[in-house]
């Protein structure tokens, strides 16, 4: 089977990897050409442009937003002008309902196979293969990319046939890491204010009512308050929250946190904070409660 990989940013470096050395037949692609050279070492073919990255049974993307996937897809040399009928894009890009409802139109006008396959994991988990893939759209196409959904994440939960339903689980989720990011914060101001230790009441918690990845991971960063060099940028997190909320406008969804945690981002981003990682959210309960500058 020949893979296509285009995006090649700190998850889709991890991704293209691992299906490099799983000893698959993988063009990269990105537009920084020098993200392009770690991964010829390891063994994959370097493209050019996205056409030489489309001759190949499955294409997967890794982008950053709406626009650049977008862009991609639909520019004359973009993917959709160039895969095979037959062949199947996978887009593992955290975007809006509505594009990938748009993209999934526009793949079956062409006879092309689309799958939503967006990711739960940071970095680290996609260098390891132990990423959460949700995963939408025709049965079986889903089946003949499933061998590289194995490579790439430890499980991979099937939504619905309809790829866009698979951007919506994935944005609801990362709705709700970002309100527990604030709820850290906002709880670990407090008990720092009253004179407790935040990193012995983070380890209270995360050994007692919230023994959980979400709750250790976060709130480690925000205890130590370490948000740099970023796993996942403050400005991405804006943007799926935005996105959230466009989602729950279409489907008259009222959620009223979400409005507070899309102004929670505009404020780190409005201070310059726009590419620390997404957990320095949690630190404006303390700047709030003047515990730091």
């Amino acid at each position: 089977m020949k893979i296509g990989f285009i995006g090649l940013g700190r998850m889709g470096t991890g991704m293209a990897a691992r299906l490099c050395h799983a000893g698959y037949d993988l063009t990269v692609f990105n537009r920084s050409a020098e993200r392009i050279q770690p991964l010829v070492a390891q063994g994959a073919k370097g493209a050019k442009n996205i056409a030489e990255t489309c001759a190949a049974d499955v294409v997967f993307t890794m982008l950053a937003d709406d626009v650049a996937l977008e862009d991609v897809v639909f520019r004359p040399d973009g993917i959709l002008g160039n895969l095979k009928p037959g062949a199947i894009h996978v887009s593992c890009s955290t975007v809006s309902v509505s594009l990938s409802a748009r993209l999934a139109l526009a793949h079956a006008q062409k006879q092309q196979g689309y799958i939503a396959a967006p990711v739960f994991g940071r970095p680290d988990a996609a260098a390891a293969g132990k990423l959460y893939m949700v995963a939408a759209g025709k049965p079986n196409l889903i089946a003949k990319v499933q061998p590289l959904f194995d490579v790439l994440g430890q499980r991979t939960f099937i939504v619905s046939d309809d790829p866009e339903k698979a951007n919506l689980v994935k944005l609801s989720g990362n709705f709700l890491i970002a309100a527990v990011i604030e709820g850290l914060g906002e709880a670990m101001a407090l008990v720092e204010k009253g004179g407790v230790d935040r990193h012995q009441y983070l380890d209270l918690l995360t050994s007692s009512l919230f023994n959980v990845p979400v709750y250790k991971n976060y709130g480690t960063l925000i205890a130590d308050r370490h948000f740099e060099p970023a796993g996942f940028a403050a400005h991405l997190g804006q943007k799926d929250v935005r996105l959230t909320l466009a989602a729950a406008e279409e489907l008259k969804v009222p959620l009223p946190f979400a409005s507070i945690l899309r102004d929670r981002f505009l404020e780190l981003g409005a201070h310059g904070g726009d590419n620390l990682d997404w957990s320095a959210v949690g630190s404006l309960a303390a700047k709030d409660a003047a515990l730091i500058p």
